[in-house]
């Protein structure tokens, strides 16, 4: 059995230790209607980034450094079956290929792009019931949220990447909770995977794809961590709160004591979101205003000055200020400037609205849009995300937009590009028997299911639903 090593004190009992005695307690029919619910729209998205973003470059890269097992881990839209680490690494850099996965703004951190990928692999290594598999992954969205939002910082996230230092956590008390580890078998993961964390944030500045892999790194190590834990391997589960700890390593400061799973009025997952457009999450607010703004001009020629508003976070983080030069979409993506004013020069937000960075019609815009910190925006965060864009006109017309949260990505239209992506890798057939297995999951017996739908048979031929 995994043994811990470190004290909290006499009598005192260390912040990963007692993350992992809530995590264990929970049942698996502990969460109401609404939630799980959440908990399905989130891994039906995770999917669909995933199939949509299977050519990407980064996406092609992932998996072809996955090694062949004969009765492996599904690599999603292919006929790869790998080990869980490499099928984990693979399927969350395909889920963060559009930049499009699901936010929870109070870590600055997508959960579920790790969280998904981490026990959609485990449940081919052991088989797992559709309720273990969603109660895992509130459990890991809960613990990623909590611990998030308590080390972050403005400063600090303009230095590491929030989504590389914090979900491997959740990541691994969620496998550790779907597997039914021991005490201090999970305690022992968690602390693993916190010597794990890593992610700089360097890539929005030079024009790396580094981000991609992010939550491939992530997941991966969360199973390793899990995997070790399960072989007996020791670790410090003063992690967190200890001298040379989490927060000591990264915040510079003690732990918060109070960090605390299921606490609040409803669990971590209800606060995310699921984007409406594949671009920083920094960027959504105001580019949904800006879409407003331009039903209101006739010619991008007409606009002299652009004006946009935004919390202080989402001023500083790293490349949402840039004004070019664009080596590649990813930055453009990052950039609230671009974001804002691709909106207004194609009508649109859409992924189009990146595929040409050299536009000529958008830089004359981004060269003459302003990026303001709002103090108003800033004091109403991260409880909400607002943004304002103001348009001055030749004519000296102002048209100004506010909307004091972002609009999410509704169930309807996450079912409708799911349907989408899913469509056009496995069959139509195919795409709505994974969404009813999805839909239904809480009564599977057998989760591994879902994996293998998302698989394609080795001549390349579709999966056929089971009768």
């Amino acid at each position: 059995m995994a043994m811990t090593i470190g004290s909290s004190g006499p009598g005192e009992v260390s912040l990963a230790r007692a993350l992992t005695r809530t995590a264990l307690a929970v049942a698996p029919d502990r969460f109401d209607a609404e939630v799980i619910a959440k908990a399905k729209i989130c891994l039906l998205d995770f999917l669909s980034c995933a199939f949509e973003a299977r050519n990407h470059p980064w996406s092609r890269q992932a998996i072809g450094i996955a090694r062949e097992v004969g009765d492996g881990a599904t690599v999603i839209g292919s006929h790869t079956r790998t080990s869980p680490g490499d099928a984990a690494l693979a399927n969350a850099t395909m889920g963060h290929g559009l930049v499009r996965e699901d936010m929870h703004a109070a870590s600055i951190c997508h959960h579920g792009v790790v969280i998904w990928p981490t026990l959609l692999a485990l449940s081919e290594r052991t088989p797992l019931s559709g309720a273990t598999l969603l109660a895992a992954a509130i459990i890991g969205y809960e613990t990623g949220a909590q611990i998030g939002r308590a080390l972050f910082t403005s400063d600090l996230a303009r230095l590491y990447r929030p989504t590389g230092l914090v979900t491997p956590l959740g990541a691994a008390l969620a496998g550790s909770y779907a597997l039914g580890l021991t005490e201090n078998a999970a305690t022992s993961a968690i602390a693993i995977a916190a010597n794990t964390s890593a992610g700089l944030n360097e890539w929005p500045r030079a024009g790396g794809s580094e981000m991609y892999f992010h939550p491939g790194f992530a997941a991966r190590n969360a199973i390793a961590a899990i995997e070790l834990a399960e072989a007996g391997a020791l670790a410090s589960e003063t992690i967190l709160e200890g001298e040379a700890g989490l927060f000591a390593a990264f915040g510079r400061r003690p732990a918060p004591d109070d960090i605390r799973l299921f606490t609040g009025a409803e669990p971590e997952i209800m606060a995310v979101y699921n984007k409406p457009a594949p671009a920083c999450n920094f960027a959504q607010t105001a580019a949904q205003a800006a879409l407003r703004a331009a039903r209101e001009f006739g010619s991008t020629d007409d606009i002299a000055t652009v004006a946009i508003r935004v919390p202080e976070a989402a001023a500083r983080y790293p490349g949402c200020d840039s004004k070019g030069p664009f080596h590649n979409a990813l930055q453009a993506k990052m950039s609230i400037p671009f974001s804002v004013a691709a909106v207004l020069t194609r009508g649109a937000l859409e992924e189009e609205n990146y595929a040409d960075i050299d536009d000529p019609r958008i830089l004359r815009l981004v060269e003459r849009t302003e990026l303001q910190s709002a103090p108003d925006l800033s004091a109403a965060y991260p409880a909400n995300q607002g943004a304002e864009v103001l348009v001055g006109l030749r004519n000296g017309k102002i048209i100004h937009h506010r909307l004091d949260n972002v609009i999410a990505a509704t169930p309807d239209e996450i079912r409708s590009r799911f349907r989408r992506a899913a469509s056009g890798v496995i069959g139509d057939k195919p795409a709505l028997y994974l969404e009813e297995l999805v839909s239904n999951c809480t009564s599977l017996p057998d989760s591994r299911l879902i994996a293998a739908r998302c698989r394609l048979e080795p001549s390349g031929q579709r999966l056929r639903p089971a009768s």
